[in-house]
């Protein structure tokens, strides 16, 4: 049975291509989140007036590959002590966010940002979000499949690129073939 995840980590286009890739992974959806205006517009997020975040719903197969594995990549792929803020990315829509689809999510949610903090992997305290999903709302065509679609652009070379070759490096075992 498939199963979802809704994650905020700045861009959504920065992180999609990511777990994309994954085993598991059946697709990856970017959308929005967490905020109050009905049906929004990617202009209406930019203005950080509407309380969104760029979000990626992944649906994966928990047989293959775990809630908790998707987050502790999830918490690899995006800097989550820095609030409202992923590297030039600055704005409400852009912070670090879990939304979850049960509560077996949410425990599962507090457990493994419990097990980061012990390990010390973050200088600084995580301030990722933890909030019921209240409605997901998928982001205009242009946005999905992004890097796939324009890997040649400039801020696909500089800054989403590099991150996909990190990527692949950390997880060449959970990446499809």
């Amino acid at each position: 049975m498939i199963e979802q995840a809704t994650l905020g980590g700045g861009c959504f286009w920065c992180i999609d291509v990511l777990f994309q890739k994954l085993k598991g992974v059946q697709k990856v959806v970017s959308g929005y989140a967490g905020g109050s205006t009905e049906n929004p517009s990617y202009e209406v997020i930019c203005s950080g007036k509407s309380g969104h975040t760029e979000v990626i719903n992944i649906y994966f197969d928990p047989e293959v590959i775990t809630y908790k594995q998707l987050l502790e990549i999830f918490f690899t792929v995006h800097d989550p002590t820095t609030l409202n803020k992923q590297g030039n990315d600055v704005g409400t829509q852009y912070r670090s966010a879990i939304f979850y689809h049960s509560e077996n999510q949410l425990e599962v949610a507090g457990k493994v940002i419990d097990d980061i903090g012990r390990q010390g992997i973050w200088e600084d305290p995580i301030v990722t979000e933890i909030t019921v999903l209240d409605k997901f709302y998928p982001a205009e065509k242009y946005h999905q499949n992004y890097y796939n679609e324009n890997a040649n652009q400039p801020y696909c070379q500089f800054v989403i690129a590099p991150k996909v070759a990190k990527f692949k490096k950390m997880y060449l075992d959970k990446l499809n073939k």
